[in-house]
């Protein structure tokens, strides 16, 4: 069995999610920024998309936590945009 078209949208989003991790570790990308979260929650969704193609329920639920992250890192950078801070509590 060859590769089919949901294998190569999941590989493009593995691409994704492992570029940006690897151009946030280089200092290339700011993780803080809305770009990391917002490539890294595309990838997510290709990979669930190869994955409803071919299940494997571990790899499903790790990629929606993986969406969901990237949600919320996509809402504090939108905060953050406009002057509201996220700050851990000491």
């Amino acid at each position: 069995m060859g590769m089919q078209f949901p294998d190569l949208v999941g590989y493009c989003g593995v691409a994704f999610v492992v570029g940006t991790y690897f151009m946030s570790q280089i200092g290339k990308m700011d993780s803080t920024r809305a770009l990391y979260p917002a490539i890294n929650a595309v990838g997510a969704l290709l990979i669930l998309f190869s994955l409803a193609h071919r299940p494997n329920p571990p790899s499903i639920v790790i990629e929606f936590f993986w969406l969901a992250i990237s949600l919320v890192g996509l809402a504090r950078a939108a905060f953050n945009k406009f002057g509201v801070k996220f700050r851990a509590r000491p």
